[in-house]
């Protein structure tokens, strides 16, 4: 006699039970929380708050860095699968790998890391501070953490597209 208890998918209840949990601790409870404190808000005080300065200057800075951070990525992102997918180099699979290094990184370590090679003392920004150009905790480091971040997702997304181009319509192309 057959078991009921057998599935294809073994401890789904209790990992569907525990990822609920996480998202309602994580996600759901604080963002409830927001729209609850905004719901006691009058209209005017509310338009006040959203329409201050300093919010005005986070909205700037968060949707300007992210839409030329994606305009970078694009044509970046495009250029490099391009050349991975058409070219033999000396070094192409440490640069493919490199490109998957945003990917194993956590997001808080890329942006440190990146915060200290272009800090006016890192590897970088050494270079970069005699030219008056600053890169840490500036509008242009969070540009460059956005693109260093989001270039992977280009790449990645666009190469199977540019090896199809490249060998034709289901054909194969030999390799070099």
């Amino acid at each position: 006699m057959a078991n009921k208890n057998n599935s294809v998918l073994p401890g789904f209840k209790l990992t569907l039970g525990y990822t609920v949990l996480y998202l309602g601790l994580i996600v759901l409870i604080p963002l409830a929380c927001t729209f609850w404190k905004a719901s006691a808000l009058t209209w005017d005080q509310f338009w006040h708050i959203v329409t201050a300065p300093r919010v005005m200057a986070s909205y700037r800075l968060s949707f300007g860095a992210s839409f030329l951070a994606a305009l970078l990525n694009l044509f970046f992102g495009l250029l490099v699968a391009w050349v991975l997918v058409r070219y033999q180099f000396w070094g192409k699979r440490f640069v493919d790998a490199l490109v998957d290094l945003p990917f194993a990184l956590p997001t808080a370590v890329a942006g440190i890391a990146l915060t200290a090679v272009y800090a006016p003392n890192g590897w970088i920004g050494h270079w970069l501070a005699p030219l008056g150009i600053k890169v840490a905790y500036t509008w242009l480091g969070v540009l460059v953490a956005l693109t260093f971040i989001g270039l992977p997702f280009i790449v990645r997304t666009v190469q199977p597209h540019c090896a199809h181009r490249a060998t034709g319509a289901g054909g194969f192309r030999p390799r070099n």
